[in-house]
């Protein structure tokens, strides 16, 4: 954990912006995987981590605005939990660590709520993502489960928002820790990148190695030859010769800050021509984001002035024609690029996603596109000092798509589809590194760069 008065901090911070209500944040709880006692790994709510600390499953914190109090509730270990999972501090102790003065076991969570209501308090809390949390809320309000999401405080969410979104220093070091696990991860699988080893192998190693050195994985590794397939996860098929590894991998450090990286190696060992072509269109899209990105530039302009490049270099190597602004203004780049170049990190790898992310990566000045692509762009406003963004541009050749828009002429004015249709079998190239915006630009978050110009990958995974 951080410092106590760190979290002090935070939650007076909370108060303040806040001004009356009682807050409800709850922990998360264990979840079985197939039977009670045999759990998924336990991780913890994120914004209950921000402002109360603990690693520990089934606590809820309180937080009274209007009285000043605090509280942590959960229930204190028996001899049964003691014999198989060991003793842990009491539910005071543990409240103490983080500076709350208050704790209660967790039945007292509907006095404190319904005290709270015959005094007109109002009650806050966030959407719930988990349908065990949903409940507890539905219970505690008198609603049903499934109305709990649009019951949460907007007031609330922003003010979370506003303070998570700027990272403070001791939050960039723990996404440095976790961007150098990455670089472990990442070299790992590009030196295990070779024709005739699994997929699923060195998913295995690189998670293996996200555990050794922290946490855990930051999210399920994608890892596959179908780099076209957005979230391909490894499967059991061996790599072949002439093909390339998308490997998109995360780490986790132990205060729960996340990494999330992304590299496409050659199979054999090279690049053909083919994919340099496209490589090297990725690449200098990766570089251009950090080139432009700083405070006070929209990060949907970031997006727009990748996806400008990207379309004027396909266009030079004939996949796409026409005029590159209004190619981009139809969306016809989003056939190669149908996601947006990245999005915020921090507790979560995408930050604070479970808040809703219209109010996490837009607001007053810039909402959501509806266009096809641009529509997943999960952030679009001002950069500001302390922001940390996944910069990740891509090109994919997805045959289902290629062939829609082929056959409905969608975009047949910018899009060349018959030398598209030589690249249906290419697969994707990805390039992903994490960066945090500074007071004039932006910088990459580690001190090592796992290898992504096409020279230095070739040189890496060559050498002994």
């Amino acid at each position: 954990m951080f410092s106590k008065d760190i979290y002090i901090q935070r939650r007076n911070t909370l108060k303040q912006k806040m001004g009356s209500g009682l807050i409800i944040i709850p922990g998360n709880n264990n979840a079985p995987m197939n039977y009670p006692a045999n759990t998924y790994r336990f991780h913890q709510d994120s914004t209950f981590l921000y402002f109360f600390g603990h690693q520990i499953e089934s606590l809820v914190g309180i937080i009274d605005v209007d009285n000043d109090k605090e509280y942590l509730l959960g229930d204190d270990v028996d001899i049964d939990d003691i014999i198989w999972y060991g003793s842990i501090d009491s539910i005071s102790d543990l409240a103490a660590q983080v500076g709350v003065g208050n704790s209660a076991p967790l039945k007292e969570l509907k006095n404190i709520v319904e005290a709270a209501k015959a005094k007109n308090q109002p009650i806050l809390f966030t959407p719930p993502y988990r349908y065990d949390t949903m409940i507890t809320i539905a219970d505690l309000m008198g609603i049903h489960p499934l109305q709990t999401k649009e019951a949460a405080s907007v007031p609330l969410i922003k003010a979370i928002v506003s303070m998570r979104e700027c990272k403070a220093p001791e939050e960039i070091e723990e996404i440095e820790k976790a961007c150098e696990i990455g670089y472990k991860m990442h070299t790992t699988a590009q030196k295990e990148c070779r024709p005739g080893v699994s997929e699923r192998y060195i998913a295995g190693i690189v998670e293996g190695v996200a555990c050794k050195y922290g946490n855990c994985a930051a999210f399920p590794t994608i890892l596959s030859m179908h780099g076209e397939v957005q979230h391909g996860y490894p499967s059991g098929s061996l790599l072949e010769s002439g093909r390339l590894m998308l490997c998109d991998a995360g780490a986790e450090s132990y205060e729960g800050y996340a990494s999330d990286n992304t590299r496409t190696t050659p199979i054999s060992g090279r690049y053909t021509q083919q994919q340099r072509d496209i490589y090297s269109i990725v690449s200098d899209c990766h570089d251009h984001a950090i080139e432009i990105a700083r405070p006070g530039i929209k990060w949907y302009d970031v997006h727009m002035s990748v996806a400008r490049m990207m379309t004027e270099r396909l266009k030079a190597i004939g996949l796409m024609k026409g005029d590159v602004d209004e190619a981009v203004k139809a969306g016809a780049h989003a056939m190669f690029f149908p996601h947006g170049l990245g999005h915020m990190m921090g507790l979560d790898v995408h930050d604070m996603e479970n808040l809703g992310q219209i109010y996490v990566g837009f607001d007053d000045e810039i909402q959501p596109s509806t266009q096809f692509g641009t529509n997943c762009l999960r952030c679009g406003k001002r950069l500001k000092p302390g922001f940390v963004m996944s910069d990740e541009p891509g090109i994919y050749f997805i045959p289902a798509l290629i062939d829609l828009w082929k056959s409905t002429k969608h975009n047949a004015d910018f899009i060349n589809f018959n030398e598209v249709d030589k690249f249906r079998d290419f697969g994707g190239v990805r390039i992903e590194d994490d960066i945090l915006i500074t007071e004039d630009g932006c910088r990459i978050l580690s001190k090592n760069i796992i290898p992504y110009h096409i020279d230095d990958v070739e040189e890496f995974i060559n050498s002994k």
